[in-house]
């Protein structure tokens, strides 16, 4: 078996601190525990990371196409690979969530973001697993773009750092659990 993990995020030093990265943050704490590191791909317009776990291929990926095209890099990983929806995992922030929040899911709608929007566009269906990061709304009168696209303030980047290490624990357990039901029982209680 295969699996491929994608966090969601922005190329880019300009991009690399802010909320909307943490997909990107997500997959490079992942990374550093399974002693490998990414390697730019142009071809698939992202940077991979590979390793074997339980004799099981994992592809830690980043797509470099940016939020909004992000359907674009994980489409062709799939097809290439000859990867079905079933072994793909999403991590990726979400507004709706406060910041350090996580919630599981199979399956679901876009609900308004980008990067899962140009995902579901590209593979034709919404039934994939995902991993919500909570980044909170924009406070008085911010716009959501500017929200997503700044770093996270001194106090909530506390937070972010432990949940980004709930999320790698999280990862290691889907390494290990068939089962994603019975992992959104155990982490989104």
């Amino acid at each position: 078996m295969t699996k491929m993990i994608i966090g969601l995020g922005n190329p880019g030093s300009k991009y690399q601190e802010t909320k909307h990265n943490i997909g990107f943050m997500a997959v490079d704490t992942v990374v550093k525990d399974f002693d490998t590191s990414f390697t730019a791909n142009n071809i698939f317009k992202a940077d991979i990371g590979t390793f074997f776990h339980n004799g099981e291929k994992i592809y830690l990926v980043k797509p470099t196409t940016f939020m909004n095209n992000s359907g674009i890099a994980v489409r062709a990983l799939l097809t290439y690979y000859n990867l079905s929806v079933d072994d793909l995992l999403v991590i990726y922030d979400d507004l709706d969530l406060a910041i350090g929040k996580i919630r599981l899911r199979q399956k679901g709608s876009a609900g308004g973001h980008n990067g899962i929007k140009s995902i579901i566009e590209h593979i034709g269906t919404k039934d994939f697993k995902r991993i919500k990061v909570g980044i909170g709304r924009p406070k008085e009168k911010m716009t959501v773009v500017k929200h997503v696209l700044s770093p996270f303030t001194k106090d909530d980047k506390i937070t972010i750092l432990n949940t980004l290490d709930k999320v790698d624990t999280i990862v290691k357990d889907y390494l290990q659990e068939q089962d994603f039901e019975k992992m959104m029982q155990k982490y989104n209680g």
